[in-house]
């Protein structure tokens, strides 16, 4: 709906509608739960003039991740880089840009900590992310915080409590070095506020999960490919899952116990390079082990035109896969947030060979 305003003004904000879809009601408005599911964009007029402001209900059947999947989108070799993560559990309401929700306790600007972490962070090579409960949260235990290291071979996790958000920095400075862990994480995206369809598809999948694997189970800010919502992140090995049902969840989780991934959800691990993931996937549409810890690979190589040798190496074999990477330029959304048209990358398989 468009509401203009005088030429020369700006109009009056318009005021927001509240969540509406499944896993939301009226007890999350206001709560650390209330995600914003509107989108805003200014109109300009020209000469600095606003025509109007336009205000959309967000719709979940018309929404970037059912789009997406009407449309088919491949979720291969999708991952994004994540081969160490900081989880950071957080009671407070998760802005856009989850990190600036980080607050000194005494002294310095608000905003302040915030970019230091993630500064830090980048420096040292972690994925920080937001985590909190489903359901209602227990305030009289303490917080906590998990470094997850997911390279191949050094699969971690370590946990420890977090007194305040300052003590992130002694966390990443090692002056804490917490307690180990051998429990997977599964990581939810519910984070409505960077994307509608995270919260609406992902609140149901983290239910789901939270009631079979309670201890294990998180919700997490964003972690990308809203399109492919609900996103699930199976820790220490960083596998991302995309288009996740409750049923199916709880799926993946049962076969992640028994060392084995499912593929036909599987974007890929994070602790790999698209180009390997993307390898990985063709090596197991061939028929190769679903196995976790196989397909590793042994060699990578970039060629002229954008082709790639990788090699990948089996408990039996080696696998060698040869791909092209094609831009292709689509008129659609991404996210809930963007406009088209958008370039998204696709691998091809050019040649397998087993030795």
């Amino acid at each position: 709906m468009l509401r203009c305003g005088s030429q020369g003004r700006r109009p009056s904000r318009a005021r927001r509608p509240g969540p509406t879809g499944p896993g939301t009601s009226s007890a999350h408005r206001g709560s650390p739960r209330h995600d914003e599911f509107v989108g805003r964009r200014l109109v300009a007029a020209g000469n600095g003039r606003w025509a109007g402001v336009l205000v959309e209900r967000y719709r979940a059947e018309t929404g970037c991740a059912a789009s997406a999947d009407r449309r088919g989108d491949s979720l291969v070799a999708t991952a994004p880089p994540a081969e160490r993560w900081l989880l950071i559990e957080s009671r407070t309401p998760w802005p856009r840009n989850a990190l600036s929700s980080l607050r000194r306790t005494a002294g310095g600007s608000a905003d302040e900590l915030g970019p230091d972490v993630a500064r830090r962070c980048m420096q040292l090579g972690y994925r920080p992310v937001l985590i909190r409960r489903f359901g209602r949260i227990d305030r009289a235990v303490p917080r906590r915080w998990a470094l997850v290291d997911s390279r191949p071979g050094r699969e971690s996790v370590r946990w420890g409590e977090l007194p305040s958000d300052e003590h992130l920095l002694e966390v990443l400075g090692e002056a804490d070095p917490g307690a180990t862990s051998h429990e997977p994480i599964y990581l939810v995206c519910t984070h409505g506020r960077h994307d509608a369809c995270c919260a609406v598809r992902g609140r149901p999948v983290a239910a789901a999960l939270a009631a079979a694997y309670p201890e294990r189970t998180w919700e997490c800010s964003h972690i990308g490919g809203d399109r492919f919502a609900a996103n699930v992140v199976v820790l220490p090995h960083s596998l991302f899952y995309g288009h996740v049902t409750a049923p199916r969840a709880v799926e993946l989780a049962k076969h992640y116990d028994e060392g084995l991934v499912v593929p036909d959800l599987l974007r890929g691990s994070g602790a790999f390079t698209p180009p390997v993931q993307a390898a990985q996937h063709y090596a197991r549409a061939a028929g190769h082990s679903l196995a976790l810890d196989t397909l590793l690979p042994t060699a990578t190589r970039q060629l002229p035109n954008k082709h790639w040798h990788i090699e990948l190496a089996t408990e039996t074999a080696r696998v060698t896969v040869e791909l092209s990477v094609h831009l292709d330029s689509m008129d659609v959304r991404l996210t809930c947030a963007s406009t088209p048209p958008a370039q998204v990358r696709r691998f091809q398989l050019r040649n397998l060979t087993t030795h």
